[in-house]
């Protein structure tokens, strides 16, 4: 296999390793490799041994298995039986899914939330823009395309519509690995992220329904760019 190998960090500087109390050890590899699989701490084609993941969480081989026989199911490994597991790229098709998806209810939820904005949003939003700026001004782009999430999640629950905002809740993860990888192939997002979304929380104050349509639309299609790099 041509992808590459890594050996994961050892259990000491792992932040699970200092916890005085442990979750199921199933549980603990899981929560590894997605947290490093989100963040790109572990790159599409990289491929995870589980040797190296027992090690690096402090367990053995049977619940490294079983997590990632979970991950697999959720689609951001494919599995090869007791060897190990490849972490998948981002694919072309997988974004242009996501941002379609996104468009149909991001769109539909800021024109609902423009004029009749529930109490406590624009102030949710306001605290979500300065910590983005805080992640910003740190260079953590994991966190802040946390969130970077966050504030689109909170005008999709202000929209009203449950099972819609269950739907968007789905795509968390493909967003947040797409997140960061869009920052990561191109570092000047971070700003206009900041800028764009400040564009949205005016309109929704000023009750600008198209305005706020538009700068929507433009910011989530954006994403489409890295297809380029991850296609």
């Amino acid at each position: 296999m041509d992808a590459p190998t890594v050996t994961p960090n050892s259990p000491a500087t792992s932040p699970l390793a200092a916890s005085p109390r442990h979750p199921p050890a199933a549980e603990r590899v899981y929560a590894h490799v997605k947290s490093a699989v989100l963040d790109r701490s572990y790159e599409g084609g990289t491929f995870l041994t589980e040797g190296g993941l027992a090690e690096a969480v402090g367990v053995s081989r049977t619940p490294v298995r079983e997590a990632l026989l979970r991950l697999e199911a959720e689609g951001l490994l494919r599995l090869y039986p007791k060897k190990g597991a490849l972490v998948l790229p981002v694919s072309a098709q997988e974004i242009a899914d996501v941002v379609e998806t996104r468009l149909l209810v991001e769109r539909h939820a800021v024109a609902k939330v423009v004029g009749a904005a529930p109490a406590g949003l624009v102030e949710r939003l306001e605290a979500s823009l300065a910590e983005q700026r805080e992640h910003a001004g740190t260079g953590d782009l994991a966190a802040f395309a946390v969130a970077d999430r966050a504030f689109h999640a909170e005008i999709v629950r202000a929209g009203g519509n449950a099972i819609l905002a269950q739907l968007y809740d789905q795509l968390r993860d493909r967003q947040l690995r797409m997140g960061v990888a869009t920052m990561h192939a191109e570092p000047s997002r971070v700003a206009k992220n900041l800028v764009e979304h400040a564009e949205i929380l005016r309109a929704l104050r000023e009750g600008a329904e198209d305005r706020a349509v538009d700068v929507v639309t433009r910011h989530i299609s954006w994403v489409k760019v890295i297809a380029r790099g991850e296609s």
